[in-house]
């Protein structure tokens, strides 16, 4: 049974991955917003609610370590996310190796969840890996929301 879940999940985060994939190259087509870039982590965030039941509890040195994990991944999307100025807006840069980089990432993610499952129960992994994905988007986010406030207080200041 645990091998069916394991193999469930990895599908549901590689649809998942395909997804933001189609998502991140339409939203390349119209101007960003700080309202854009806060709120995934923010819809994310009510995924948090699992920690209530205790199967998904995690110590919290295994909160840290997920947590890191996902910070470290996430330089991989905010070297990949650029802004440029196009009339009076912001735009994001599609970038050709974000697709690539989003599959190396769920290809790692599924090569761990396979190690750690081994040794931790499902629940627990579950919960890991919720925070690893979370601690991934609220860093690359926040990176995303700096260099889009630089490029908006750049606009200001040539335009006033």
């Amino acid at each position: 049974m645990e091998m069916f879940w394991l193999v469930t999940s990895s599908i549901v985060a590689a649809f998942m991955a395909v997804t933001m994939i189609f998502v991140r190259l339409k939203a390349s087509k119209k101007p960003a917003s700080t309202k854009k870039i806060i709120l995934p982590p923010l819809f994310m965030s009510t995924g948090a609610f699992m920690f209530l039941f205790p199967v998904f509890r995690v110590s919290w040195m295994q909160v840290l370590e997920a947590v890191l994990v996902g910070v470290v991944f996430s330089i991989f999307l905010i070297k990949t996310s650029k802004f440029h100025i196009r009339g009076d807006a912001i735009y994001l840069i599609p970038s050709k190796s974000f697709v690539f980089i989003l599959f190396a990432l769920l290809l790692a993610r599924i090569i761990m969840k396979l190690v750690i499952g081994a040794n931790i129960a499902l629940g627990e992994t579950s919960g890991m890996f919720f925070l690893l994905a979370f601690g991934m988007i609220v860093s690359w986010r926040l990176a995303m929301l700096y260099k889009f406030k630089k490029l908006e207080k750049k606009m200001e200041y040539a335009s006033g």
